[in-house]
């Protein structure tokens, strides 16, 4: 290890957060991860607007691990972008197809006549 990246390392930078960073983010993490476990536990929203909240706070907690703990930010390198676009695209994909999938097969199963069922 040279001596500028062994001082860059005890400085804190060189892709490395600091406490106070790893702190903001793991109080963000827990808000993000109690606030709907208590919504829903509590009926303060059922239904559609849990499942929304929920949705909502996960894909926001997504961006808060990216940020504080993964150090993924505007400053990351091109091809650090690139996967993790990609990546979210095959997830936008495979979660949507599976969505899609299973609503139509729910919506176009047969009804099984009443004759067939004794």
């Amino acid at each position: 290890m040279s001596a500028h990246d062994m001082q860059a390392h005890a400085s804190g930078h060189g892709g490395h957060g600091s406490l106070r960073s790893y702190a903001i983010g793991f109080v963000l993490a827990v808000i993000l991860t109690v606030l709907p476990f208590w919504a829903v536990m509590t009926g303060a929203v059922t239904g559609g607007s849990a499942v929304a909240l929920v949705m909502g706070t996960a894909a926001v907690q997504m961006v808060v691990h990216l940020i504080f703990f993964l150090h993924v930010d505007g400053s990351s390198d091109r091809w650090t972008l690139l996967s993790l676009l990609f990546t979210a695209i095959v997830l936008v994909i495979l979660v949507g197809g599976s969505l899609w999938v299973m609503y139509h097969l729910d919506h176009n199963m047969m009804a099984m006549p009443m004759s067939m069922t004794e």
